[in-house]
């Protein structure tokens, strides 16, 4: 069983910029890992469905919903393979969410429990 904390959510005013961080518990892009396995961000404002903001897999190949694309960054720690970033700028208040940090390791699915994200003036 994978464990996933997120942190660094909270409140920032248009334009402004957060980054949030992923932890997991057990090692998702080690070297002799499957290469299917991937870590990624989701998030669910309030009344709409869960959907897919960036995702970076093993081979640091990244994919970005339209929205984010330009503002929005996901990256790897290369000193601990466990950790993702989401760098977001140019916040708007429409990436008002929680979000998710998810993992597929091994053919599983494990999810966190989000942080949320507040974009208001």
């Amino acid at each position: 069983q994978v464990r996933l904390v997120e942190s660094g959510g909270g409140l920032v005013q248009p334009g402004g910029s957060l980054r949030l961080s992923c932890a997991a518990s057990e090692s998702i892009f080690s070297t002799f890992s499957s290469s299917s396995n991937a870590m990624g961000w989701y998030r669910q404002a309030p009344g709409k469905q869960r959907e897919l903001v960036a995702v970076i897999t093993r081979g640091d190949n990244t994919h970005y919903t339209d929205s984010v694309k330009g503002r929005f960054t996901i990256s790897r720690d290369n000193a601990n393979e466990n950790t993702v970033y989401l760098q977001m700028n140019s916040l708007k208040p429409e990436d008002t969410a929680v979000y998710y940090c998810s993992a597929r390791r091994n053919g599983m699915v494990y999810w966190g429990k989000g942080t949320l994200v507040t974009v208001s003036s």
